[in-house]
């Protein structure tokens, strides 16, 4: 069959968006380049660029797209409880989409549609007496908490699909009970117990000591 000639066919900015996701989901964020996405819509990067300024506009791109449809639940009256409800719908919604925790982490890149979750956190620390600075403190420290957290059980997972038995399971399986005794009586449920969803126990915590207590004047 003779090679294709002619004009590469026309694109829009929704194919290459798909395409994007579709690269991500393959092979990360660390494998979207415009090269491997002009190939993935049958295009020339030269091609891409009259939809897409660069990839950092590509990945705002998916960020705004994705942050359209993340939940937004209705908020308790208590300011303390209404950290704890949008942290965690924030954490159920980006856990969706771990890649974005790759994005978001380096802390330049953000999806203005989902700053009402900063936005609703920094208020009812506010409400609960903080100031605006230990509120925005308060909300970093919910930020790392959940991105580490999504990133840790997607790498997780990643690893369990790959099968067979993890390096962990066997030095698990081997400890000494007479070097460590705690670990060693573990063992056999480490696996079971370290996936446990802890997300909002931790994050109650953290809550708790942050926020200051009704009454209790915050410090610092």
């Amino acid at each position: 069959m003779p090679a294709r000639t002619g004009r590469p066919p026309r694109i829009s900015r929704a194919d290459i968006v798909a395409a994007a996701h579709r690269v991500i989901e393959a092979d990360g964020v660390g494998g979207l380049t415009m090269r491997r996405l002009a190939k993935e819509v049958g295009s020339t990067p030269m091609a891409l660029y009259h939809h897409v300024r660069d990839k950092e506009e590509l990945l705002l791109l998916l960020l705004d797209e994705y942050a359209a449809g993340l939940p937004r639940p209705d908020l308790p009256a208590d300011p303390r409880e209404r950290v704890v409800v949008v942290a965690l719908a924030m954490r159920d919604g980006v856990a969706g989409c771990p890649w974005a925790v790759d994005v978001l982490r380096a802390d330049d890149l953000l999806a203005v549609g989902a700053l009402w979750y900063p936005e609703k956190i920094i208020d009812a620390a506010l409400g609960a007496g903080l100031t605006a600075e230990r509120a925005v403190h308060l909300y970093r420290i919910i930020w790392h908490y959940t991105a580490g957290e999504i990133a840790v059980r997607a790498a997780a997972g990643r690893r369990r699909e790959e099968g067979g038995p993890t390096y962990r399971d066997q030095v698990f399986a081997g400890l000494d009970p007479a070097v460590l005794p705690r670990l060693a009586e573990l063992g056999g449920r480490w696996a079971e117990l370290t996936a446990e969803d802890t997300y909002e126990l931790g994050l109650r915590a953290l809550v708790d000591g942050l926020l200051p207590r009704p009454g209790q004047t915050a410090t610092g």
